[in-house]
């Protein structure tokens, strides 16, 4: 039997050959009300997940933790997701994390731009609809991750 912290078995699919990973996915967002609603939906599709209010704690919590998926706020105190992206690709090169930047500031061509640059696979504008960030993170979820398009 496969340990239920790592795999959930696919129920009622068309074809159940397939096996869920369960993820573990860190939520940086200094907006406690996002952060929180976005971990319960995450959690209630069995996720593991860890949110973080400052963007000074999500290395730290990032070096323990071992997300598979880090969403990230890019205006947070401490340290923006601009340098948390920055931070993991230089640490983990293509094994780093699929990483999410969320942003009600900073939403011009330009910002999503130096979002690719810093690392980020998916740029995407507050308010996010969470439906979209469970459809970029099912690859992960399935074991046919590619990286981001968008």
């Amino acid at each position: 039997m496969a340990d239920p912290k790592t795999k959930l078995a696919v129920v009622g699919h068309a074809d159940n050959q397939g096996v869920r990973h369960r993820l573990r996915i860190l939520i940086a967002d200094d907006d406690r009300d996002t952060a929180s609603t976005l971990a319960m939906i995450l959690r209630d599709g069995g996720d593991e997940v860890q949110t973080v209010l400052r963007g000074d704690e999500a290395l730290e919590v990032c070096r323990l933790f071992r997300p598979d998926v880090v969403i990230a706020d890019i205006n947070m105190p401490g340290e923006s997701g601009y340098a948390i992206a920055s931070e993991l690709r230089v640490r983990h090169g293509e094994l780093a994390p699929l990483l999410v930047a969320i942003s009600g500031v900073w939403t011009k061509p330009s910002d999503r731009l130096v979002g690719r640059a810093v690392g980020f696979d998916y740029y995407l504008l507050k308010p996010c609809d969470p439906n979209e960030i469970t459809r970029l993170i099912e690859p992960l979820r399935t074991g046919l991750h590619r990286k981001a398009a968008g």
